[in-house]
């Protein structure tokens, strides 16, 4: 593996996968199903999140203090630790995504979420979510827009260009939310809970700058998933290009939804 600085190979290690007879693909484009490799991080790793053009990833693990966020590239086996140390007050960091067009890092602690520049190596904005502990973060296509998840049951919505504090707060779930997501391709958004529940939204952002982002709740999968002790739908993702959505819970289950 070519870890990129040292800080970086103290944090992360690439292994090759155990060697298995290879599985029949999943699709057209796959040439097997399977590990292709395996990092093994210091800490337990809490949260990975895709870059949109799929070959750059991030791993979060919240106690790993200054190595909680790293940035892997898979094409090239190579990691990268963007921070050299944890500034005094952030508190761990518990979630981070990419920009979708931009060099942007989106990293969230506990109640506050910091917008650097990667190539600038500098913050350039902070977001006051208001919530008591921050679960989970997404970006809409547009690169405008963000949403949080809190384990207080709170999702809120951030119009980039506003301002730093919530355009839109939900609170929907009965219970902690896990999980929020965008969906690439269609109007949708959804958050999954400790409740078992997962809430879809229609989230219409218009081109027009002068129209308000279009929220409305659309439909509640429930039923699926059981809690299990006080948990419940843990993760969730949309599918790239069709209406559908993956669903994992503590339950052990991972379930496919089609045409929400």
């Amino acid at each position: 593996a070519n870890i990129n600085n040292s800080r970086a190979a103290k944090a992360v290690k690439w292994l090759p996968p155990p060697k298995t007879k290879r599985e029949t693909p999943l699709s057209a484009y796959a040439t097997f199903s399977g590990p292709i490799t395996i990092l093994r991080t210091n800490k337990e790793t809490a949260k990975v999140k895709w870059h949109k053009k799929g070959d750059y990833f991030l791993t979060v693990s919240p106690k790993a203090n200054a190595a909680s966020v790293l940035i892997h590239q898979l094409s090239k086996a190579s990691s990268q630790q963007p921070f050299g140390k944890v500034k005094k007050g952030f508190g761990e960091i518990q979630c981070a995504c990419f920009h979708p067009t931009k060099p942007f890092l989106f990293v969230a602690s506990i109640q506050h979420v910091r917008v650097y520049h990667l190539i600038k190596q500098s913050m350039v904005k902070r977001l006051l979510s208001g919530c008591r502990w921050i679960s989970s973060i997404d970006i809409h296509p547009s690169g405008d827009h963000v949403i949080i998840g809190s384990l207080d049951r709170r999702m809120c919505w951030f119009d980039l260009d506003l301002s730093n504090t919530p355009y839109k707060t939900l609170k929907y779930h009965e219970r902690a939310i896990r999980s929020v997501g965008f969906h690439r391709r269609y109007p949708l958004m959804a958050s999954s809970s400790d409740d078992g529940s997962i809430h879809v939204f229609h989230s219409m952002v218009y081109s027009d700058l002068m129209r308000n982002p279009l929220v409305v709740p659309v439909k509640v999968l429930r039923g699926g998933h059981s809690v299990v002790n006080k948990l419940g739908v843990l993760d969730f993702v949309f599918h790239p290009t069709q209406p559908w959505l993956f669903s994992a819970g503590a339950d052990g289950k991972i379930i496919l939804y089609q045409d929400i």
